[in-house]
């Protein structure tokens, strides 16, 4: 028999729900970040656990959300009333809203989210609302744009629910775009995933066509506008871009790891509330150039969906501003690739290369992006090849590797012989610096004993290539912090600026990961007390921070400078200037063990022009990153505290 006291609560739940209303308005949008508003009323007794589950495809069973709020977020949520506006990103299907009940004797401590609280429970639906849907024909989104490595190109990419035909329309004018090219369609299905939860109902979203044109013939550093779409499909806004000029003796560059996306709501994993001010001030940077063409290099960890697909999607949303602009280049990390049965997987990398991709094995980084070069593996499964693995090109007086940490680097793998004939190939008078770019670091004061092997393989098979070869700057991510090394090789110092007429042009190396993501163990601790960083800190580490922020590349034929920007200010807080000869001039340390920062100034300066547009940009950045922080800590409702997990990094 069933005891009369789950009669009575099922008998009351049923009231309750009778009860309950949800509406939602607009219930058609136009585009991506356009906002809803859901409006509730009529809940008997709220609990401070009930919560607003967000669905898309609006079919989804109750367990497979994309994310959460709790109705407590709401003022005057103990009236059994309430609203919540929020913006959505398109998923290429309709969205849902529904309310459940979810009392406290029914949290389940073995159904997690990343930060180890409790995942809301589905058990008891309240109230579900009318679905809201995107208008048709309003255009492609997620455009990003790439170098090919070939003069005279650009390479733009793109998404659309149906794969149907498309085009990029271009030209010097907004009103004159009269050359088209037509696009390259691919996509990748469930069953190309590897591992849960990318390849489960939970995880999996269906990622849309993936459009990819190449826009040649392009005149050497001019603005080009340009549209992506179709008459029958919609057309995009008109975006616009600066050619790359090859003869250009000034390279433009802003560089990062670990950014990630933020969401405007609870989900399964940790979303990065500090990529919107990354973002922010790097779209800054970009206006005040005018007409020079950049670059953004994202050095691995891009997106951290870790198969939760819509996360790609708000990522993609979330860059277009600045990656319609300017070419967005990337390698992959361990987020975008990890998983169990990965091809190379020596017995030394058994705790190095785990679960850490969410079970992608590298299919949605591979087929949403498109860097120069053809070099892929096979994952040994049906997915297709991994690609974007290594590569280079040129851009004005800097050659920029690009390689990976995930896959074999050792002496005899292709990826060697790679970077060892790329390196010994360079046209040192025509690009005088070369920037080579991995995810894992090769050298970090950051309590990372796990890679220890790895950054031991690093040191001996990658190292030589490097000094030998004379490469200006290796930049690395993986650590969610700023640090900056002397030029080394084998742990010494070239140079420490105590003596400026003794000095080699060993790589100068930074951990530049602190782009978004927050988690990051300690600084090397004192052998006796595990607890407490080392300090001072090594002498070949001159400068580290733990703001969050991105770096900004400037160089000509003579000099490169290298300026670390703060997110809490947009502001310089470390710099860094080395001669095309490899000597390191100042932020380095001296006799009295300051590091130098007279330059700082200087090498900023030109970011002045356009003030008044600038601070305009930046108060409507300011007041969104706002908003979206605001609403991301009102969904959680205080009722959950974050915690630190090795399995962020």
């Amino acid at each position: 028999m069933i005891p009369l006291i789950l009669i009575f609560i099922f008998i009351q739940l049923i009231s309750v729900s009778s009860q309950v209303s949800i509406t939602v308005t607009p219930k058609s949008i136009s585009k991506s970040g356009d906002s809803v508003t859901i409006q509730w009323s009529g809940i008997d007794s709220p609990g401070k656990l009930d919560w607003l589950g967000i669905y898309s495809p609006a079919n989804s069973s109750n367990k497979n959300f994309i994310g959460y709020f709790f109705l407590s977020s709401s003022p005057g949520w103990e009236s059994g009333s309430g609203s919540i506006t929020l913006p959505l990103v398109s998923l290429r299907s309709d969205y849902q809203f529904r309310i459940f009940h979810w009392p406290e004797t029914e949290v389940n401590k073995k159904h997690m989210d990343h930060d180890h609280n409790p995942l809301p429970g589905t058990k008891h639906l309240l109230a579900e609302s009318d679905r809201v849907r995107f208008e048709p024909g309003r255009g492609p989104e997620q455009v990003h744009l790439a170098l090919t490595g070939k003069e005279g190109e650009m390479r733009v990419m793109f998404v659309t629910p149906d794969g149907n035909e498309r085009f990029v329309k271009y030209g010097l004018s907004p009103e004159n775009m009269d050359r088209v090219v037509s696009t390259r369609v691919e996509r990748y299905e469930r069953e190309d995933l590897c591992d849960a939860p990318a390849n489960e109902s939970i995880g999996w979203r269906d990622p849309g066509s993936i459009h990819d044109g190449i826009m040649v013939n392009l005149q050497k550093g001019k603005r080009y506008y340009y549209q992506v779409g179709s008459d029958s499909g919609g057309w995009s806004t008109t975006y616009s871009f600066v050619s790359p000029n090859e003869d250009s003796s000034e390279t433009i560059a802003f560089l990062f790891g670990d950014m990630g996306t933020a969401t405007p709501y609870s989900t399964f994993v940790r979303t990065q509330d500090e990529s919107i001010s990354t973002v922010k001030w790097i779209s800054r940077d970009i206006e005040a150039l005018g007409d020079k063409p950049a670059l953004i290099s994202h050095i691995g960890d891009i997106s951290y969906a870790r198969g939760y697909s819509w996360l790609w999607d708000n990522f993609f949303y979330q860059i277009e501003p600045v990656a319609s602009k300017v070419p967005y280049h990337v390698c992959i990390g361990n987020h975008e690739y990890d998983w169990p049965s990965q091809p190379w997987k020596p017995d030394w990398a058994n705790g190095i290369y785990g679960k850490d991709g969410g079970g992608e094995c590298g299919v949605p980084y591979s087929l949403r992006f498109h860097m120069p070069g053809n070099f892929s593996e096979p994952t040994g499964t049906r997915a297709p090849y991994t690609r974007n693995l290594y590569y280079s090109f040129d851009m004005g007086v800097v050659h920029f590797v690009y390689f990976s940490t995930e896959t074999n680097f050792l002496k005899g793998s292709k990826q060697y012989e790679f970077l060892k004939h790329d390196l010994e190939s360079v046209d040192r008078n025509r690009t005088p610096f070369v920037v080579v770019q991995g995810h894992r670091p090769m050298y970090t004061t950051s309590y990372e004993s796990r890679d220890a092997p790895l950054r031991d393989r690093l040191l001996e098979h990658l190292e030589p290539l490097l000094v030998k070869n004379k490469v200006t700057l290796a930049l690395w991510g993986h650590v969610h912090r700023y640090e900056r090394f002397c030029p080394l090789s084998n742990f010494t110092c070239g140079s420490l600026g105590i003596n400026e007429e003794e000095w080699k042009a060993y790589p100068v190396h930074l951990v530049i990961g602190m782009a978004g993501q927050d988690w990051q163990p300690i600084w090397q601790p004192r052998p006796d007390h595990l607890t407490d960083p080392i300090f001072p800190q090594p002498v070949r580490s001159l400068y580290r921070g733990g703001e969050f922020g991105y770096v900004r590349l400037v160089a000509n034929k003579d000099k490169l400078t290298l300026s670390y920007v703060g997110n809490h200010d947009g502001e310089v807080h470390d710099v860094v200037e080395i001669m095309a000869s490899g000597q390191v001039l100042n932020g380095i340390v001296t006799r009295d063990g300051v590091a130098g920062r007279d330059k700082v100034e200087s090498t900023s300066s030109w970011y002045v022009m356009g003030a008044g547009v600038l601070m305009l940009g930046a108060f409507i950045g300011y007041i969104f990153g706002f908003v979206t922080r605001s609403r991301k800590d009102a969904a959680l409702g205080n009722r959950w505290t974050p915690v630190k997990s090795d399995e962020a990094s």
